[in-house]
């Protein structure tokens, strides 16, 4: 199939043509089954997730969404992208703000423990990090991110250290979280 492309005093003729990409995953961090797999986890537990985001904006509960039926165990989403919001949206004390920034692991524990708290969970997943390109310092470079859990009898978080630009950074923060989560479920026994 073939067209012309027309600007003024030219015709430019375009052949369209259909081209299959195959699928690329770079770097090993992207993982499409996490979600899939956190869907089943989490239906096999009967547990009820609630998630806090900062500097992954929303892109944990995009994932967990697209799962068919993740309405039987997603509560919902928290994006509290300024201090004030983890203060007023999370119950975040500004105290630990103040003290430990809000990439941190005091910050995270509030956070998942303030989303399980408002959206009524048994689970609460926070994280928070430093995606850049700015606001970085050697203490917490560029790419500093922090994930939390919250649950029963069990609180934990973990920082990991990621490279690649703002969108790399976001994408990895969420699948390591994604990931972070599944590791911590595959030890929980209910039965």
């Amino acid at each position: 199939m073939s067209f012309f492309w027309r600007g003024v005093g030219f015709a430019i003729p375009i052949r369209i043509v259909k081209v299959r990409f195959p699928r690329v995953i770079i770097g090993g961090m992207a993982d499409p089954s996490r979600a899939q797999r956190l869907y089943q986890r989490m239906t096999e537990l009967g547990l009820r997730l609630a998630t806090a985001e900062s500097c992954t904006g929303g892109l944990i509960g995009h994932k967990i969404t697209n799962v068919p039926g993740s309405s039987n165990y997603y509560q919902g989403g928290v994006v509290s992208y300024s201090n004030d919001a983890k203060v007023w949206l999370l119950g975040v004390r500004p105290e630990t703000l103040d003290r430990f920034g809000a990439v941190s692991r005091e910050t995270m524990l509030e956070m998942a423990q303030g989303a399980r708290s408002a959206l009524e969970a048994d689970v609460g997943l926070s994280v928070s990090g430093i995606a850049g390109p700015d606001g970085g310092t050697a203490e917490k470079p560029v790419g500093l991110v922090w994930v939390g859990l919250s649950l029963e009898g069990m609180e934990l978080a973990q920082s990991f250290q990621f490279e690649g630009d703002r969108g790399a950074i976001k994408e990895q923060a969420a699948e390591g979280a994604l990931g972070f989560l599944l590791d911590h479920l595959a030890l929980l026994d209910l039965g």
